[in-house]
């Protein structure tokens, strides 16, 4: 083959899939409502292993010694390591459906959590199709849906541990990409050497409450989350996340093995014209030109990467004696690669709960540095009570 030649791409170009809204397509996915979904495909870890966990922790960039250092675990309230509550994703993501040629947005996230997930549990999960909205006209892109796909995951012995509720916006790629420059921002962030400094110290001072329990008579409304700084993310940071088994949709492969899955699957994939090589479109997360195609202005972070790192901040406040029950985001904006995201939070509310829990409720934000909260939301934990109470 010479360097003019064009291979045999069966179907994939340089552009990503630009599909429409149709009565057909509409009808076609209304009769898909309720069917659970094929996930062999998207399964990273089925066991929860210590180095899984690990190899996730490191990859959130949560270092907290409860999911990681097994001497300090073992002498902890569980008696030996357990998962970040997060580690949900690092089983599997998430899963999509349908919606030929559209693109497609993480737009919120409904988690509850109903057991904690230690070393050596194997982690099943199963996903169906609960439905979507119908089509409405938006600014931001056009004619776009919203659809919900609900994940839960079972441990060995048939309980419930998380349930998860997964909506995306869908949308018609063309439209996305002629309203970018309305959305047109300086990237990346022109960070100055002080700005960086200042950036790497706030990262450093997050600690973990850690064996010191809070108790929820202690807590009163109004009072304020430690925020943890995240950033400025780069390449690595969604490297590692992808490593660390939370992504992506289908499992990103190599070579043969991934050539193989594009010729079967051609809207998965694309061109880059500047390598030549073959991409998944999950790459919009790790290539600006991808990014571009889906109507962004450069690479971006991953939906469920950004509330890893709300629990993070939950979970560093709560201490090991609490439990984060449920959490609730919705992703307001993209998170570029270049921007810096503080997460944080205040206590709204307080009460013994209809489970008999004594929780505190939260309202959850996460500010980048264009003052945007890119990431509004509630949870809720529960902690523990002083003797006697």
């Amino acid at each position: 083959m010479t360097t003019t030649d064009t291979p045999s791409d069966a179907g994939i170009g340089k552009e990503l899939a630009a599909g429409k809204f149709t009565d057909q397509m509409l009808t076609e996915m209304r009769n898909l409502i309720g069917t659970e979904l094929r996930t062999d495909a998207c399964v990273n870890n089925e066991y929860a292993t210590r180095l899984a966990i690990l190899r996730f922790a490191e990859g959130i960039g949560d270092d907290n010694p409860l999911w990681t250092n097994e001497a300090y675990a073992t002498a902890g309230p569980y008696g030996a390591i357990i998962a970040p509550p997060s580690f949900i994703f690092a089983c599997l993501g998430s899963v999509q459906v349908g919606w030929r040629g559209l693109g497609g947005f993480h737009a919120e996230t409904d988690i509850s959590f109903h057991a904690p997930i230690r070393v050596g549990d194997k982690i099943t999960a199963r996903v169906w199709f609960d439905g979507f909205d119908d089509p409405v006209e938006s600014s931001f892109g056009g004619r776009r849906i919203k659809d919900y796909l609900r994940q839960e995951y079972w441990n060995q012995d048939e309980q419930l541990v998380a349930r998860f509720i997964c909506s995306r916006m869908r949308f018609e790629r063309g439209e996305m990409q002629k309203r970018r420059s309305t959305r047109a921002i300086e990237i990346p962030h022109p960070w100055t050497a002080q700005q960086l400094t200042q950036i790497e110290e706030d990262i450093l001072a997050e600690i973990p409450r850690g064996a010191e329990p809070r108790y929820w008579e202690d807590v009163q409304v109004g009072d304020d989350l430690n925020v943890i700084t995240k950033g400025p993310i780069g390449l690595t940071d969604e490297i590692a996340f992808v490593a660390s088994g939370a992504a992506p949709i289908p499992r990103l492969s190599a070579h043969a093995v991934a050539l193989r899955r594009y010729r079967k699957h051609p809207k998965w994939a694309f061109r880059d014209p500047h390598t030549h090589a073959l991409e998944p479109v999950y790459s919009v997360h790790y290539n600006d030109y991808a990014a571009k195609l889906q109507g962004a202005q450069m690479a971006y972070d991953v939906g469920i990467q950004r509330t890893c790192w709300q629990i993070h901040s939950i979970t560093n406040w709560m201490g090991n004696t609490g439990r984060l029950k449920a959490i609730h985001g919705q992703y307001r904006s993209h998170v570029y690669l270049s921007d810096v995201v503080r997460l944080g939070g205040a206590v709204t509310g307080k009460e013994i709960d209809a489970d008999g829990d004594a929780v505190v409720r939260l309202e959850t934000w996460a500010i980048n540095q264009r003052e945007q909260n890119c990431m509004p939301g509630t949870a809720t934990v529960v902690l523990p009570r002083r003797s006697g109470s």
